[in-house]
């Protein structure tokens, strides 16, 4: 079997960049890993080729993204486009799946990747301790782009998208069909996507003239929107409409309204947010506030490889403007539809 660099890099424990670097006799290597290198290199026989050489000038050719989940069509539909964007520029992807909750220690799923010479930039998605990632990618000197993130006044290079507008237009929505009785369920605190849809929503009711009717802090899951919209059902004094802060919470809410032999939008308006793959599936087809996954990853591509080729020297900021697609889960409070998006 023929021995390639990748065999060397791992029997010496090193990456694939640093062998490239002992072979082209770069000084920037230590002298333990060149002796590494080049003991791995005698053992197994190994005769470099022109691709091993190409590597010469520190480059890896792999973008890493990191993520929480892909259990969220959102994030696939990122990261497809994101592969795609980077296929177009010679690069290959590397994942990492982290822990999907702010307790969890932090780096344990995304460490690997957060390692000199592994990749030649990273794509930090909706990341939860964002603060910690800023610090060790800039201690490490890895180009990097923050999407979909938490904090504010971060001094990184980041891409986002307007949920406040999106929150807005969603309330906006509502009112338009004739509702004051609207609810919103917003998402966890922790997410920056859900304290500005929180904020649209009560800014929205506030320039109608009317103070929030029901403000419930909830996950992002189908069973806190059953769990909450069942409460509402036993308490009796129930909205007209729900604003949900993700599809998945306004899911749950159809069903526990059907599950009570109500019927939406007829009994109740509901809108979600990001148009998962399922929303325009299930019955009735949901509104939502759409988030252009394209968008971000040709952004979050095209601003990343700006840094890794020194072009980019300061930070920027991106922020894309979502789209309410109106279907069939809304309605005026006497049952009566709009013209719906196909």
């Amino acid at each position: 079997m023929k021995i390639s660099i990748f065999d060397v890099a791992k029997r010496a424990g090193v990456s694939v960049v640093t062998v490239s670097r002992v072979l082209n006799d770069s000084p920037t290597v230590r002298e333990n890993n060149r002796q590494k290198v080049r003991q791995a290199i005698k053992e197994l026989d190994y005769r470099p080729n022109s691709a091993a050489r190409s590597l010469a000038r520190g480059k890896t050719g792999v973008i890493g993204l990191t993520l929480t989940t892909l259990q969220d069509s959102l994030f696939d539909g990122i990261v497809k486009c994101v592969n795609d964007a980077l296929k177009e520029h010679g690069y290959f992807l590397a994942l990492s799946i982290g822990p999907d909750t702010s307790d969890s220690d932090w780096g344990e799923g995304s460490n690997f990747l957060y390692q000199e010479d592994r990749v030649d930039g990273i794509i930090v998605l909706s990341p939860l301790k964002e603060e910690n990632d800023v610090l060790e990618l800039k201690r490490k000197k890895i180009p990097f782009v923050l999407v979909d993130n938490q904090l504010e006044d971060m001094s990184a290079s980041v891409v986002n998208v307007d949920n406040y507008m999106g929150g807005l237009e969603a309330t906006r929505h509502l009112l338009s069909l004739g509702h004051t009785k609207i609810a919103h369920i917003a998402g966890p605190e922790l997410y920056r996507s859900a304290r500005e849809r929180k904020r649209g929503y009560i800014d929205a009711m506030a320039e109608a003239g009317h103070p929030p009717f029901l403000l419930v802090d909830s996950d992002f899951d189908i069973r806190s929107g059953f769990d909450i919209a069942k409460s509402w059902l036993a308490e009796g004094d129930r909205p007209t409409a729900v604003f949900a802060a993700d599809d998945f919470i306004a899911l749950g809410v159809i069903e526990a309204f059907r599950d009570a032999g109500l019927h939406v939008p007829r009994d109740l308006s509901v809108i979600g947010y990001d148009d998962q793959a399922f929303s325009s599936a299930i019955h009735p087809r949901l509104t939502t506030v759409h988030q252009p996954s394209e968008g971000m990853a040709q952004e979050a591509v095209k601003l990343l490889l700006k840094i890794v080729n020194g072009t980019q020297k300061r930070n920027a900021s991106v922020k894309l403007e979502p789209k309410l697609i109106v279907r069939e889960s809304t309605a005026s409070p006497d049952g009566r539809t709009l013209e719906i998006d196909k």
